[in-house]
């Protein structure tokens, strides 16, 4: 499986990354010293609470390191203005309502609804994938099907 994601968001993660493996990492183990220090372990809730982050921190790191191994940067330059890719900006007209929409079309890591990024694994992201400009494409909501119009890529 391959993981879109842009320059930027990749970035995040790096440094991300470089935090858990290199701040959150000596902070725990200097956690579960100091909890070691205070005697019986089975009943030391500081150390089961450490032990506990610790276990979360290390998933958290194989989660990302496995992300950016598989990580395929959005080349905005290669990008079609034309068709509907990855990292592409479409403006929609659906159906039944008054107003356009503008949706950015990103990999999974980076979408955020609510700032008009939505994944390529999205219902909408999928139905736009590959479309041109005017063309109607028919999403499954959870309201039923809605039928929409791409009016406009736009190029950033």
């Amino acid at each position: 499986m391959k993981y879109y994601i842009s320059k930027e968001g990749l970035e995040k993660l790096k440094n991300e990354l470089y935090s858990l493996k290199n701040v959150k990492r000596k902070e725990i183990i200097e956690r579960i010293r100091n909890a070691k220090e205070l005697g019986d372990l089975s009943e030391n809730a500081e150390y089961a609470e450490a032990k506990d982050e610790q276990s979360f921190i290390e998933g958290k790191i194989l989660e990302i390191e496995n992300f950016i191994n598989k990580a395929v940067i959005i080349d905005e330059n290669s990008r079609s203005s034309d068709t509907v890719t990855v990292g592409t900006t479409v403006k929609i007209q659906c159906e039944g309502e008054k107003d356009h929409k503008e949706y950015t079309i990103v990999g999974s890591n980076e979408a955020n609804p609510r700032e008009g990024k939505i994944s390529n694994e999205s219902p909408f992201g999928k139905a736009f994938l590959g479309k041109k400009i005017g063309e109607k494409v028919e999403v499954q909501i959870p309201k039923g099907k809605i039928i929409c119009e791409i009016m406009e890529i736009v190029n950033r």
